[in-house]
């Protein structure tokens, strides 16, 4: 599986566990690691920003293993890396740029 099918399988995961996840007794959404991606000891979500520019490549970014969904392993996310870009106007500490190229790379803030 190629990075940034990765990172988009990680993220769909995120948004359907978002919206699907079960709640706690005291109505709390619990949390998912579905779409996080670590740089520089950070957490990143995917954002819904499609409006912006990516910049340099800053190094390189981790998917930590995910799995949210015990009684299912088909949607597992194995641990992998991904190349990490800044993004025009944002400091790298809020928001960073993710993908196998500059041209495929999907927003990310810190979450």
């Amino acid at each position: 599986m190629t990075t940034a099918r990765l990172v988009m399988t990680a993220a769909m995961v995120a948004m359907v566990a978002g919206s699907a996840s079960g709640c706690s007794s005291g109505g709390e959404a619990t949390a998912s690691c579905a779409g996080v991606v670590r740089y520089e000891n950070r957490d990143y979500l995917p954002a819904q920003d499609k409006d912006f520019t990516v910049g340099e490549r800053l190094g390189t970014a981790r998917i930590p293993e995910c799995d949210d969904t015990p009684d299912d392993p088909e949607v597992a996310i194995p641990e992998g890396t991904t190349d990490a870009y800044a993004v025009a106007g944002r400091d790298p500490a809020e928001a960073i740029a993710v993908g196998d190229s500059p041209a495929g790379a999907r927003l990310m803030e810190i979450g």
